[in-house]
């Protein structure tokens, strides 16, 4: 889980974090960065194709390593050849290009989250996933050290100076990052298929679902095509609502909106601290590599704290300090360059984010049914995403309208009506 982590963590920065640094120092208006950051709503929208990795076999692959570890396979070796397009296009020269093969990277990014989080759902018991849960999170802190403070060190090491903007710097950086791909690959051939036994009622369940196909006519090709139509899309979303009833659409809503302050607010990072003058060493030393430190620190807190007081408690804890720590930059805003306050903003900030994702990663893994793993989580995490990412897309327009401090206080207030949806779902669950 460690290294499956880190192959999930790696892609996902190089194309929302890094990329928003280069495009930046490559002279792309903030605007057009506020748009690229809706590539990343293909992770908002993986739950569409997720029933095919779910349930659809892979050609040859399938047959080899199994349904899981084929789909991570093919698609971190998509991963590794859209990064190798990145790294050969300029965003001065070609920036339509630059979109097209980081779109590629999001997708099979997405399809792998999908394949890997079933894969740490069904690979050990329930009382196991917080463990699971905090493993992954470290293997994908570390690589967002790698992908986003990495990237940095490995541009500026050859690059003659930053006070005019070179390609080569960046395309360098970004082959390494296509190469370090291999440890998820090398990982996804070396683990075992997980064993998964569905409950007798699942399996009750679809059956009465055949019969009743089979009542109304139809046979063969065509019964077989809507038996497996209904087991991989409908079937999930049907248990989830069966299992939650009215509580469902409470559970949904507290899933859409619960990282809305931290996605917001990190889409205009990275332009936010080229435009206060920090160097490329500066963002990768305090920003990337301590600020990731924390952020592994917090995922520690996190998993002690749910032991010890509860998933909800935790939640709407991690729900206050995000909120209350995008205010850190509004401050950081009216002192311009200053390399101590960003330590300190990046230190709260980056710890309230890892006690956050810590607790929300095992309250979605508990939401979900082993029969329906890779369909159901992918809803919850592609639910997470959706309305976040699509507000994101218009930071820039905020930022060039009203300015950071502006900016920064908006994704503050965002997060306050999340802090009542966790106190209505934490009153649910003991009514459940």
């Amino acid at each position: 889980m460690l290294f499956l982590g880190f192959s999930a963590g790696l892609p996902l920065i190089l194309v929302l974090g890094s990329l928003s640094y280069w495009l930046r120092e490559a002279g792309i208006d903030r605007s057009t960065i506020g748009y690229f950051s809706w590539i990343g709503l293909a992770y908002a929208f993986k739950w569409m194709w997720s029933p095919l990795v779910d349930r659809l076999p892979l050609p040859l692959l399938t047959g080899l390593l199994g349904r899981r570890r084929s789909w991570l396979l093919a698609s971190q070796l998509t991963i590794a050849l859209a990064l190798l397009g990145m790294a050969a296009t300029d965003p001065a020269e070609n920036l339509s290009r630059m979109a097209y093969c980081a779109l590629a990277v999001a997708f099979a990014s997405a399809t792998q989250d999908i394949a890997l989080d079933a894969y740490r759902i069904e690979a050990v018991e329930q009382r196991l996933q917080g463990a699971m849960a905090a493993t992954y999170q470290g293997g994908y802190r570390i690589a967002m050290i790698v992908a986003s403070a990495g990237v940095l060190w490995l541009a500026a090491s050859v690059d003659a100076t930053e006070l005019v903007y070179e390609h080569a710097p960046w395309r360098f950086a970004y082959l390494v990052m296509a190469a370090s791909m291999s440890v998820g690959v090398v990982t996804t051939l070396l683990i075992r298929e997980p064993e998964v036994v569905v409950s007798a009622e699942t399996v009750q369940r679809e059956a009465r679902a055949r019969d009743w196909l089979m009542r109304e006519g139809l046979h063969g090709p065509l019964l077989r095509l809507a038996a497996w139509l209904h087991g991989a899309a409908l079937s999930p979303l049907l248990d989830f609502i069966r299992r939650y009833r009215w509580q469902a659409v409470l559970l949904l809503a507290l899933i859409g909106t619960y990282r809305i302050s931290d996605v917001v607010m990190g889409i205009m990072a990275n332009a936010f601290y080229v435009d206060m003058g920090y160097t490329k060493d500066e963002v990768a030393t305090v920003a990337k590599v301590y600020g990731v430190g924390m952020t592994i620190a917090g995922a520690v807190i996190g998993g002690v704290l749910t032991a010890r007081i509860g998933v909800m408690k935790t939640l709407f804890l991690g729900a206050l300090l995000s909120s209350i720590t995008n205010l850190l930059f509004v401050w950081l805003a009216g002192r311009g360059h200053d390399v101590s306050g960003l330590i300190f903003a990046i230190s709260a900030d980056n710890l309230s984010a890892g006690i956050a994702s810590s607790a929300f990663v095992a309250y979605l893994s508990g939401l979900t049914n082993v029969a329906y793993s890779a369909t159901q989580y992918a809803l919850f995490s592609s639910l997470m995403l959706l309305l976040p990412k699509f507000i994101a897309g218009f930071s820039g327009v905020v930022v060039d309208a009203r300015g950071y401090e502006f900016f920064f206080t908006g994704t503050a207030l965002l997060g306050v009506p999340v802090l009542a949806l966790v106190w209505l779902a934490a009153r649910a669950e003991r009514s459940r």
